[in-house]
């Protein structure tokens, strides 16, 4: 006979429950964080494969442009957080009106999920963005192009993620295009000046509602085709000016624009060593997944922490160097066996499998290795990687 589904267990009359909207990898790595704290996790799932859905017993099915559904699953939430901005503003705004606490805030996210508004506002904040314009007819991205140098980068102002809505173009006629093709789908578009790059970095601070804030130590991140690769925490060729640099860039924001939870500050850096934003992100981010087994408190911990407005925990590393390594779905159809083959080759791996069904370009887990040598830790984390990916098989 097969059991009867059960409720969750009543945690206690003091174990506030957390509202997650999404239900992918971030929320699911949000789990272990809320059951050390005592916490339960509520999630509003879009899609019943939805990876969290498998280790959180408390689902709520909807869309987060359903007003209803949203409305439905915060009942009873003392808190309602993110992990995606993808939540149109009128939900949030009708959120907020019931009186439960949204964090961040939708005056904070707006700044995460409109570039146009983000170069707006950092820009009257005097933070070092590109220069940039929007641009609504092919004349506009010619004239930006024509005074900054091309080529230039097209983004969609909203929506974009791993690379999605970026358009790196090389004169006049291939902007028209993209802008042409932006046009007719109701696609509004920025121009961004492109910079000169050596490295992408990423600044992550946790601010909780009463202004308690940390920084973690700033990462390098690796891309290619616009998705995260490999990221090597703290930067190893950033010095302590340019890291403290970035921080205070990222402590600025959270403070200037009200963020609470999780930020994570996405910057250029050029050879002459100048720092320029590039993106935001209010919630749990992928250049900081490393801080699950690398730092003190994961950021998952401190944004849980942060939304609720709990004493931040501690952001310090636990080792001189940490290499974290995407696991991005080839040809493998079941990470398990890999999986079994590099833990017994290397022990001292931590692997983290999402749980999600495997497509080629798909995050599927990562590959954290602690240490002091950074060519010996990069090499350990990029064979698990590739051994999981289906590249390799020895």
């Amino acid at each position: 006979m097969t059991p009867a589904s059960t409720p969750p267990i009543p945690l206690g009359p003091s174990a506030p429950v957390v509202g997650v909207i999404g239900a992918g990898q971030l929320a699911r790595m949000m789990q272990p964080a809320a059951i050390a704290l005592g916490l339960r996790l509520r999630v509003l799932s879009a899609d019943p494969s939805d990876c969290a859905n498998q280790v959180i017993p408390d689902v709520v099915s909807g869309h987060p442009s359903d007003l209803e559904a949203v409305l439905g699953f915060a009942r009873g939430c003392e808190v309602v957080t993110f992990e995606h901005e993808h939540v149109p503003a009128k939900v949030l705004d009708a959120l907020v009106a019931t009186g439960i606490p949204v964090r961040p805030g939708p005056g904070a996210l707006l700044y995460a999920q409109d570039k146009a508004e983000m170069r707006a506002k950092l820009s009257s904040l005097g933070l070092p963005c590109p220069a940039w314009a929007r641009v609504a007819t092919p004349a506009d991205a010619a004239e930006f192009g024509n005074e900054t140098g091309w080529p230039i980068v097209l983004k969609a102002t909203r929506g974009g993620y791993d690379g999605r809505g970026v358009w790196v173009v090389e004169d006049a006629d291939s902007a028209a295009r993209v802008v042409e093709e932006a046009a007719a789908r109701g696609v509004a578009l920025l121009a961004e000046a492109a910079v000169p790059f050596v490295r992408e970095l990423a600044a992550q601070v946790a601010r909780s509602p009463h202004g308690q804030a940390v920084a973690y130590p700033v990462v390098e991140t690796v891309q290619a085709e616009g998705i995260c690769r490999e990221v090597y925490a703290p930067a190893p060729l950033v010095d302590e000016e340019h890291a403290l640099e970035a921080q205070r860039i990222a402590l600025t924001i959270a403070k200037e624009l009200e963020v609470t939870g999780m930020l994570a500050v996405e910057l250029f850096q050029t050879a002459d060593g100048r720092l320029w934003i590039n993106e935001l992100a209010m919630r749990p981010h992928n250049s900081g997944h490393w801080t699950i087994d690398g730092a003190v408190t994961s950021q998952f911990e401190n944004h849980l922490r942060a939304v609720l407005d709990l004493p931040l925990g501690s952001p310090a590393p636990h080792a001189p160097l940490a290499v974290m390594a995407n696991v991005i779905g080839l040809d493998l159809p079941d990470l398990y066996p890999a999986y079994l083959h590099c833990l017994a080759r290397d022990p001292g791996l931590k692997i983290h499998n999402y749980g999600k069904s495997v497509k080629p370009g798909r995050k599927i887990g990562h590959v954290t290795v602690l240490g002091r040598d950074f060519e010996d830790s990069a090499e350990r984390a990029r064979h698990a990687a590739a051994y999981l990916r289906g590249e390799i098989d020895e």
